[in-house]
């Protein structure tokens, strides 16, 4: 969504003259396309969580995978610097 937004300011793929809009005519509640970023994060968060709850858990040894990749075998507790 960002990067379209971004395209739609500054052209596609930054080539001039391909741009539909610009920073003075702003398309979506008057924000620049340099500040769209938070907008971007803001909805990726919602279709992330949109995603999750949508969906079912992993199966046991799949999450058994990935909490064996978090932690190699043989590393010991963590110490202080």
């Amino acid at each position: 969504m960002t990067i379209v937004y971004i395209f739609l300011h500054k052209g596609w793929f930054f080539i001039a003259g391909t741009n539909s809009f610009t920073d003075a005519d702003p398309l979506l509640l008057s924000i620049k396309s340099t500040s769209f970023g938070a907008v971007g994060a803001m909805v990726n968060f919602a279709v992330a969580y949109l995603v999750s709850n949508a969906t079912k858990a992993p199966p046991e040894h799949i999450q058994e995978l990935v909490e064996s990749i978090r932690v190699p075998r043989g590393a010991g507790a963590a110490t202080g610097h």
